[in-house]
């Protein structure tokens, strides 16, 4: 439940985000900076704290989490400028990235350790479960309850509260704690020896996040400039639809082998793009449901089988290391594309930021394709 709620606040503020436009007068270019920000937060938990739960323990640094997820949320609860919008973004990436990264590894020793498989099945799939019941029950209560900027932020207060009571009377499984002996310092680093395996899945990630980053950034403007959809639900759904299909495919899949699956995902990058860009210059509805699906196929398949290949190539005293530096291209890839999307825009058009965006994409699904195939084994 950590993980789930954790991921939902990311998404709990996407059908709002029009709004918030409304309200602050924001450009569209400010908006993809405001949903960039998110990745900073990240990427400090990643850099900074990635191995405090290994020091104090997984339930006390869970917790902390929480309380940064619970101060993210206060803040969003009571915005009054674009400023605090900022300022939510980052502190909810914050608290994400050290409630993920302590969730993931408290999974895995929860689970059976000789079935690590299932951790990441359980990890990544209800990931995306959150990212997607949090946007749809924040589309609902903005469109159909009143309070609309707040009344999502009060619920979530309510369940993530909840979770931390159920987090408290988890079982501890760090046996040898010792706040005393802290390690905050940036921990990355590739190895020279597989460093020609690591682009693959490197390009893997950062493709299918700038993919899925996209989507959850410009989606509400595209139902509601392009397709003339007002309904805040509406957005939600979408998301919801998104994450669901990426759970089912990634459950579905789990028995086939990883580095055949990420090929089939790079493969599919550059239709889901394709698809994405055709239903906002069609301005249609069934094309952007299509696209949707297109999109959950690619970043279903690839997210954990990219994960997986990243942990089977590096060396075993290196691999966090290593798998820090995976997370680091999603993140860059979830935030660095939409902000040139976002710019690009405001100097031509949507639509000529869609189709170089789609050319990206492409040329780099095509040299990760390229670099799987020379380093299969």
């Amino acid at each position: 439940m950590l993980l789930a709620v954790a991921f939902g606040l990311s998404t709990l503020i996407t059908p709002l985000y029009l709004l918030y436009q409304q309200k602050f007068g924001f450009s569209q270019i400010t908006l993809t900076l405001i949903y960039a920000a998110y990745a900073i937060g990240n990427i400090a938990a990643l850099l900074l704290l990635g191995r405090v739960s290994d020091s104090i323990g997984r339930r006390p640094t869970a917790l902390a989490g929480i309380v940064v997820l619970i101060s993210a949320a206060f803040v969003f609860l009571f915005a009054g400028s674009t400023i605090s919008l900022y300022v939510g973004r980052i502190l909810s990436g914050l608290g994400i990235g050290i409630a993920s990264g302590t969730g993931n590894a408290w999974l895995a020793e929860l689970v059976d350790k000789d079935d690590k498989g299932r951790a990441a099945i359980i990890g990544t799939s209800t990931n995306f479960l959150g990212l997607g019941l949090a946007a749809l029950l924040s589309g609902l209560l903005a469109q159909y309850a009143p309070w609309p900027l707040h009344l999502s932020f009060i619920v979530y207060l309510v369940i993530v509260c909840s979770t931390a009571a159920l987090v408290w009377f988890t079982r501890e499984t760090v046996r040898h704690a010792d706040s005393g002996q802290l390690a905050v310092r940036p921990t990355l680093s590739v190895p020279r020896e597989i460093r020609a395996q690591f682009v693959a899945p490197a390009i893997t990630g950062f493709g299918l996040m700038a993919l899925v980053g996209f989507y959850a950034a410009l989606m509400p403007s595209m139902l509601s400039h392009d397709l003339h959809i007002e309904n805040r639900a509406a957005a939600g759904a979408l998301l919801f639809e998104l994450a669901a299909l990426v759970a089912l495919v990634i459950v579905a899949t789990q028995a086939l082998a990883s580095r055949t699956l990420m090929m089939w995902s790079l493969a599919l990058m550059i239709p889901a793009t394709t698809a994405v860009t055709a239903a906002q210059v069609c301005a249609s509805l069934w094309g952007m449901l299509a696209a949707t699906a297109v999109v959950a196929a690619a970043a279903g398949l690839g997210y954990r089988a990219s994960l997986q290949v990243v942990n089977q190539i590096a060396p075993a005293d290196r691999r966090a290391a290593v798998v820090s530096s995976y997370f680091i291209c999603c993140f860059v890839g979830n935030a660095l594309p939409v902000i040139g999307i976002g710019v690009l825009s405001s100097l031509t058009s949507s639509a000529t930021a869609d189709v170089a965006f789609s050319g990206m994409i492409a040329a780099f699904a095509l040299i990760a394709l390229i670099f799987a195939l020379l380093h299969r084994r």
